[in-house]
């Protein structure tokens, strides 16, 4: 199994729908992250003749604009999430307050930006409401990013590890992060991601705004921020209607387009275990 699949918990998500302990090898690769290319990482190496499990036909079609072949589409592992949570789009009424999603890199590649100026602007537009600012793993690390945040009154949360060559990764990430969304109203972020596909998905209200910030020598192919803006203008905008972030998420998270789970068991080769 290609150690990404297997990033935020994904391939257990997976194994747990379709009735399994333990997630058997995917022959295969599952897309781990929501983005505007092909739905892997810039090159991504991948052996001919193996599938591509993706969340969803956009991300099919821009795959094989590329070249690129063996698309599956299954919906995204946060969709399955979903059903075996049984969570609906109703906002929790006991929900308080905005989380935030600061732009991240990863383990390879720094963010370029301002984070002071960005908490400050989130003060400003969110207003006097509980706001968590949750981290990616390596930015709730350092004590410098993570203070911005906690000296402007921010909670500071991280929802885990992705891990790395099948080390570190926490199983439960998604699940975390799913019951951190249902405590809140609102997700906000400075970039398009899966949190906030995620967060509309549940039925918090979403804004995209503040400083974007940029990947230190980010991959042109990805578009950066001017493509997620000329592919989802409605998004960009502190508050984004309900209806408008609810079916992007639809989409783009594939959320109609998961199967059942004895026909998913057979498309990641799991009949045997299943």
């Amino acid at each position: 199994m290609h150690h990404a699949n297997v990033f935020y918990g994904h391939a257990q998500i997976l194994a747990r729908y379709c009735g399994l302990e333990h997630p058997p090898t995917i022959w295969g690769y599952l897309q781990h992250g929501w983005n505007t290319h092909d739905g892997f990482a810039v090159g991504h190496e991948f052996v001919p003749g193996y599938p591509k499990f993706v969340w969803s036909h956009s991300v099919a079609r821009r795959g094989r604009s590329l070249g690129e072949h063996d698309y599956v589409v299954i919906g995204s592992p946060w969709a399955y999430l979903l059903l075996q949570q049984r969570s609906s789009s109703t906002v929790d009424p006991d929900a308080r307050g905005t989380i935030v999603y600061p732009f991240h890199g990863w383990e390879g590649q720094r963010i370029v930006g301002d984070h002071a100026a960005y908490a400050a602007e989130i003060r400003r537009v969110e207003g006097e409401v509980p706001l968590t600012a949750c981290l990616y793993w390596n930015d709730h690390e350092k004590p410098a990013v993570r203070r911005v945040y906690e000296d402007a009154g921010f909670r500071v949360i991280t929802h885990g590890r992705r891990g790395h060559m099948y080390v570190g990764g926490d199983d439960d990430f998604l699940d975390r992060q799913l019951l951190e969304l249902r405590s809140h109203r609102r997700a906000v972020s400075n970039r398009m991601g899966s949190a906030l596909l995620y967060a509309a998905s549940l039925g918090l209200s979403i804004g995209v705004y503040g400083d974007p910030m940029v990947l230190d020598g980010d991959h042109a192919v990805l578009g950066g921020m001017e493509r997620q803006q000329r592919l989802f203008p409605v998004l960009h905008q502190a508050h984004v209607p309900d209806r408008d972030a609810q079916d992007v998420a639809r989409s783009e998270l594939g959320l109609e387009l998961t199967l059942p789970p004895a026909v998913l068991a057979h498309v990641l080769s799991w009949d045997k275990f299943a």
